[in-house]
C-alpha cells in the first residue's frame, strides 16, 4: 500500500494505492460533515471519503464521467489522518470547526 499527500498544482494531490485500486485526486477544499469529507476543485464536489455505514471501512469515491457513475476504494484511516492534517495545516478546510466531530465519530474509532 503506497499513499501520497502533497501540495501540487494549487492544491492538494491525494493518492492511495493497493492492489484492489488507486484514489487519486487534486483537491483545493475539504468540506467536512458528521462521517464525510467532501472534495472539491474548482468549486465542484469531485469525491469523497466516508464511513461506510457506521462500520469500521473509510471508502474514498471518485466523481466521473456519467450522473451517477462512480470509482470507489476501501481507504485507511491513517491516510484518512493524514489528508486531514494537510488540509487543515494548508487552510484548506472551509469548516473547521467541524473537523473535531468528524474525528471523534470516524477517526478515533481505531
Amino acid at each position: 500500500m503506497d499513499s501520497v499527500v502533497t501540495d501540487y498544482d494549487d492544491g492538494l494531490l491525494i493518492r492511495f494505492e493497493d492492489t484492489y485500486g488507486v484514489f487519486e485526486a487534486t483537491v483545493d477544499a475539504i468540506e467536512v460533515t458528521d462521517v464525510t469529507l467532501r472534495l472539491h476543485r474548482d468549486g465542484t464536489e469531485v469525491g469523497s471519503i466516508y464511513n461506510d455505514d457506521g462500520t469500521n471501512r473509510t471508502m474514498a469515491r471518485l466523481a466521473v464521467a456519467g450522473e451517477s457513475d462512480f470509482v470507489g476504494v476501501e481507504v485507511p484511516k491513517q491516510f484518512v489522518r493524514e489528508l486531514l492534517e494537510a488540509a487543515l495545516a494548508r487552510d484548506r478546510v472551509r469548516n473547521p470547526d467541524r473537523v473535531e466531530g468528524y474525528r471523534l465519530r470516524v477517526l478515533d474509532g481505531e
